[in-house]
């Protein structure tokens, strides 16, 4: 190893932006206090400026219904759900009726209230038990815009003696972005102090535990406060905020750690200024190289047509950005104020002394590598097997504390009254000429008589079903001339769901409307073929299920190929083998669909649903799968960058391959154990989440980054490495060339 002030270490681009970090620190760290300052602003309402929503788009079938409806039939874009409830009164008494309209009057006369519909207008409003009842109202603005009328409406209801609940869409997004917030601040509270009494763990000093949580919180601050300028440019998730803490603190902990660690080790040679050059040089390249994996992983989000994912590929490229900078630049600075003191305050704890684990742990994997490789494997897959029975759908208002205002309207509904009556089917048939003629009417006819046939369909409304006893004929005479209906009840639905050339029929099912028969349904709907030209579109709630699991489903494959040819290229170049980069890949993957099968297992079937405390949801949200792909795809592939990049130099120093793998995991397996417990530990603390997506994105990425960091890189890795033998460093010529190295020392201290 060279002496302090010899040519070597440090005298590429990393050393050099080390090394003048470290010799100007004061006018490095004041630059990022500005930007810290700056972004304060931002970081406080961050929350206000990103929007609930983004799990659908405006190109699938069941938004384009919707869109249809309200340009042809004036259906309001927004419905808020208002549900009245008596012990005593039934919902068809004249005093509930009377209380009912009481409360609502002063509601009914705000300009953006385009309607109410009354229970009394239909009675599929009305519960079984007939005590309770709700109300819809109807607002002219779209949902973004109501969330601030909110607070207007809810002083506008007059109480009463009735049990008054306000539910629907825009009190469910209300309630997520509060219920965000009180998150995201839990989450900080207990993820701050339990990182850094990890890293007391790990450096047994309170000055160098202390410092990669500097850098964590400013990297937050300066995520959360771009992330509020960026929501200005482009809608942003509410997601955003939690998954770029999240993603933001472990990433610049884990990067500060290992330039830490490795500066720490070249103290004991080199003054200060020399030791930050060589661990920026050595330590600060593999950062860099690793934040490119993990954003090559994060951009594939960006190619999806979802708000939700989209935004949260900009957040995390966004993220991953910031921590490399400050891993690389204030860092430094940091470290050439603290010089020798990075040891000081030491703390003794019996787990951060030092143990002959790596090294034995190493050595008996190479002797036993099928002993091995089987059992390893076996748990993985068995870890797995859950996600063959998955279910994916969207989120609905159980995702939220039981006490919210939108799940306690949601529940109520769904307890109290029939299952489908409050989230139909929507069939749209449109025709070239006018939807009410013979013709047409008789195509309506027998459609709607074939739905009613349908296993699980309650009831379908519409123009030809206004009663049991009119017959076909009968239905034509009536609607012979469209401006002059004869009878009054037929005109008000035929005008409230018809125009020229669209008829809407609604389709009520036993079913909930994230149920796979609800679905099914729908999917049988839309394969009917109609005569005469009509045209049918389907939408609702369970529609708009089934469209958004396909449309994402159908995007991923093309991510994930994407993705992982990146990658693969990436790790290819840089490892230079053609072997390595594809289990890397391989074991990847065995660690997503570990974590796959947990979200299955507790999320879906509920089992440690007491512990965690949620409610067990009977599906998998459709964007987790996604989330967790694009994101630990990146995060894990860190660990395999540094674990390999030390095997790939004993490799070139030895030619031995056995000797350097073993070297390898003796060298920087401490290291790597430790950077993924600071992600374990960050991702376990949004396991507090109210909102069960959150809950279940922290454990998914715990689990999968905990089973990556012992099972996978500890075990799995230097097994099939072992077994492989000399194939691992095989490459075309072309391949192996390679620039002159600058050094050939240890790329991480152990």
């Amino acid at each position: 190893m060279e002496r302090a002030g010899e040519r070597g270490p440090g005298d590429d681009l990393f050393g050099r932006i080390g090394r003048s970090c470290c010799k100007h620190p004061w006018w490095v760290i004041a630059a990022w206090l500005v930007v810290a300052l700056a972004a304060l602003p931002g970081m406080l309402d961050v929350s206000h400026a990103l929007e609930v929503g983004g799990f659908t788009t405006s190109q699938l079938e069941a938004e384009r219904v919707n869109r249809t409806l309200e340009r042809e039939l004036q259906v309001p874009p927004t419905t808020l759900v208002v549900t009245f409830h008596s012990d005593r009164l039934t919902a068809t008494s004249p005093e509930f009726i009377s209380q009912v309209r009481r409360a609502l009057a002063d509601v009914a006369r705000l300009p953006y209230v385009s309607g109410i519909s009354y229970h009394t207008y239909s009675s599929a409003q009305i519960s079984r038990d007939r005590h309770t009842a709700y109300e819809l109202i109807g607002l002219n603005v779209s949902p973004e815009k109501s969330l601030g009328l909110l607070p207007e409406i809810e002083r506008r209801l007059r109480p009463t003696s009735l049990e008054m609940v306000l539910g629907g869409g825009p009190v469910f997004d209300s309630d997520v972005e509060r219920t965000s917030e009180r998150d995201l601040r839990r989450a900080e509270m207990i993820a701050f102090p339990i990182g850094l009494a990890a890293l007391l763990i790990v450096f047994g000093s309170v000055v160098a535990a202390a410092t990669p949580i500097v850098i964590g919180g400013f990297s937050v601050a300066v995520v959360l406060g771009l992330l509020a300028l960026v929501a200005r440019l482009t809608d942003m998730s509410i997601f955003t905020m939690n998954v770029a803490t999240m993603l933001g603190l472990g990433l610049a902990v884990d990067y500060s750690l290992f330039i830490s660690s490795r500066y720490r080790e070249e103290l004991g040679s080199r003054s200060v200024e020399d030791a930050v050059a060589a661990a920026a040089s050595t330590a600060g390249r593999a950062v860099f190289f690793s934040g490119v994996t993990v954003l090559i992983g994060i951009f594939g989000l960006i190619s999806f047509g979802f708000m939700v994912l989209r935004s949260v590929g900009i957040a995390g490229a966004i993220v991953v950005g910031v921590s490399v900078i400050a891993a690389l630049t204030l860092l430094p600075a940091i470290l050439g104020l603290v010089g020798h003191r990075i040891n000081s305050l030491r703390v003794r704890l019996p787990l951060t002394r030092d143990r002959p684990f790596w090294g034995p742990l190493s050595r008996w994997v190479m002797r036993h590598p099928v002993a091995v490789l089987l059992p390893t494997l076996s748990v993985l897959l068995l870890l797995g097997v859950p996600f063959r029975n998955v279910h994916l759908s969207s989120p609905d208002p159980t995702i939220l504390p039981k006490d919210a205002p939108s799940r306690v309207s949601y529940e109520q509904i769904i307890h109290d009254f029939p299952t489908g009556s409050s989230l139909p089917i929507l069939v749209v048939v449109r025709s070239p000429d006018d939807i009410t003629s013979p013709e047409n009417l008789r195509v309506l006819y027998a459609l709607s008589r074939a739905a009613m046939r349908e296993p699980g369909v309650t009831s379908v409304q519409g123009i030809v079903n206004i009663d049991p006893r009119i017959t076909l004929d009968q239905y034509e005479l009536l609607y012979r001339d469209p401006r002059h209906v004869p009878d009054r009840y037929a005109q008000a639905v035929l005008s409230a769901t018809t125009s020229r050339h669209i008829t809407l029929m609604q389709v009520d099912t036993s079913y909930a409307w994230n149920d796979v028969r609800a679905q099914r349904i729908v999917q049988k709907l839309r394969n009917t073929r109609l005569p005469n030209g009509l045209e049918i579109s389907v939408g609702g709630a369970a529609a708009e299920v089934l469209d958004v699991v396909s449309a994402m489903y159908t995007q991923f494959p093309i991510a994930l190929l994407v993705v992982v040819l990146a990658t693969y290229v990436v790790l290819a170049v840089m490892l230079r083998s053609v072997v390595l980069p594809l289990k890397a890949i391989v074991m990847n993957a065995l660690s997503l669909l570990a974590s796959y099968g947990a979200l299955v297992w507790v999320f879906q079937e509920g089992h440690l649903s007491g512990l965690l405390g949620f409610q067990p949801l009977g599906y998998v949200e459709t964007t987790l799968p996604i989330l967790m792909f694009c994101t630990l795809f990146g995060l894990s592939m860190d660990y395999e960058v540094f674990l390999l990049s030390r095997v790939r130099e004993e490799w070139e120093r030895t030619r031995d391959n056995t000797a350097s793998v073993a070297a390898g995991l003796e060298r920087s397996g401490r290291i790597i154990t430790s950077a993924a417990l600071i992600v374990v530990v960050v991702a376990l603390s949004f396991t507090t989440a109210q909102i069960v997506l959150v809950k279940a994105l922290g454990l998914g990425v715990a689990l999968a980054v905990f089973l990556d960091a012992t099972l996978v890189r500890a075990l799995l890795v230097p097994a099939t490495m072992r077994l492989i033998g000399d194939w691992n460093w095989w490459a075309p010529a072309w391949l192996r060339r390679k620039p002159k190295p600058e050094r050939s020392e240890a790329a991480y201290g152990g």
